[in-house]
């Protein structure tokens, strides 16, 4: 993994933006998730955004942001116990998950849950040893296999394949990313950038309406800005 930070300021490539945000912003409140970080970043860029887990609020957002952080069992617990399952599968708006966020995109995941444990509990969400996520990208998150490298993945990494997307315009391979994290969906006909840690894993999947970036673009500098204004600017 390469460890070297990006050159390119983050607030001078912030400063260059000219706030003309006219949008109905969310940022869907979790639990699990660093939100003001969140929400700086797009205040940053010009743009206003609100934290809510309020259903009627996020059914008419004009972009919904779904961050996340931890693991997918305390995350979807929280969905669960918020009801905002249906309301999120449903949306037809443009979503960006980042990093925990992306992965509950995914169909299930086995973050959260030890080599003895099977949960049945369907208010978590889970089958045995497997936490079902939201599912509205049909791929699965899985522990990152990471070779000879240390867990979590954690510091700057670059992109190994971009392919053309909206969200991923002035993106290109070998440029820089802020990762952190432990499980990763493997490449599949869903993944739009792919990084390399030990192994090749999705840094960004979509389908439809739905983007989800491994990554935190909200750390990651002027690039990661870029990603988040391309989206919001959709």
């Amino acid at each position: 993994m390469a460890e070297a930070v990006p050159s390119r300021s983050e607030d001078s490539y912030a400063s260059r933006y000219v706030s003309n945000d006219e949008g109905n912003n969310v940022i869907v409140d979790t639990g699990c998730a660093n939100l003001s970080s969140v929400k700086f970043a797009i205040q940053r860029l010009g743009f206003s955004a609100t934290i809510t887990d309020d259903i009627e609020l996020i059914k008419r957002a004009d972009k919904v942001i779904f961050p996340g952080v931890g693991s997918a069992k305390h995350a979807m617990a929280n969905i669960i116990d918020k009801g905002l399952i249906e309301t999120l599968q449903n949306l037809t708006q443009p979503v960006l998950g980042f990093c925990l966020g992306m992965q509950l995109m995914a169909e299930s995941s086995t973050e959260g849950i030890s080599s003895t444990e099977g949960l049945s509990n369907s208010k978590e969400g889970a089958n045995d040893n497997v936490i079902k996520c939201l599912g509205v990208i049909p791929t699965l998150v899985e522990p990152l296999d990471a070779k000879d490298n240390r867990l979590p993945h954690m510091g700057w990494n670059t992109l190994t394949n971009v392919t053309d997307h909206p969200v991923l315009k002035g993106i290109s391979v070998n440029d820089y990313f802020y990762f952190v994290h432990s499980f990763a969906a493997p490449i599949s006909e869903y993944t739009i950038a792919s990084c390399k840690y030990g192994s090749e894993f999705s840094a960004v999947i979509a389908k439809d309406n739905f983007v989800g970036c491994q990554f935190h673009p909200e750390r990651s500098s002027a690039l990661g800005s870029k990603i988040i204004k391309n989206f919001l600017n959709l």
